[in-house]
This record gives structure tokens, C-alpha cells and sequence, in this order.
């Protein structure tokens, strides 16, 4: 299983998670987190804007979708511009599902 965290631009989203329930991964929690890349933000005038408003989406999965789900993420999450976000990806050693004390997705 890998733990997908993907820090999208909050009006990208809902057509994020849309498309991953499209693609057969409905399961997902969403964050609200603020952040900076490398950047280090933007200055306008005196004014620095160095923390932007971003959401976060973490998703577990199936080894054999990892592909499909970055390439779901990346598609409708792009805009082409510096902000975009990023994507990471890691191992999960174990998932339990706590209403039924059962082991797996």
C-alpha cells in the first residue's frame, strides 16, 4: 500500500477529488494548510506574502493504482504555474479499519 500527500491550490480541489472517484478511489481526507515552496514567497511593495493558503490530500491505495492516481492528481490539479503544488509518496506498512477492528483497505 502507499499513502499518497498531495498539496494541491484550493480551488483545484473538489476537481481533484472528483476525478479520483472517478477513477475507482473515493476514499480521501482533505486538509486545509497553508505553506511556501521554494519561493519563500512573494514581495509587493513592503508587503511579503510568505504563507499561501493550500489544501492537503492524503489517500491510501493499492500498490497497482499508484500510477493512475498521480496521473489523476496531476491532471486536474496543474495549472502550469509556480504554486501548483506537490505530490509525495510513501510507504504504508499497515491500514485497520476501526468500526471493525479489520486489517486492510
Amino acid at each position: 500500500m502507499k499513502m499518497i500527500r498531495a498539496i494541491v491550490r484550493p480551488d483545484k480541489t473538489e476537481s481533484v477529488a472528483e476525478a479520483l472517484a472517478q477513477a475507482g478511489m473515493p476514499s480521501l481526507t482533505k486538509m486545509h494548510v497553508f505553506g511556501r515552496g521554494r519561493t519563500k514567497g512573494i514581495r509587493i511593495g513592503d508587503v511579503v506574502y510568505d504563507e499561501f493558503p493550500k489544501t492537503l490530500l492524503l489517500l491510501v491505495i493499492e500498490d497497482e493504482n499508484l500510477d493512475q492516481a498521480i496521473s489523476v492528481i496531476l491532471e486536474n490539479a496543474k495549472t502550469g504555474t509556480m504554486g501548483d503544488g506537490k505530490i509525495f509518496v510513501t510507504e504504508v506498512e499497515a491500514a485497520y479499519t476501526v468500526s471493525k477492528g479489520t486489517k486492510g483497505l
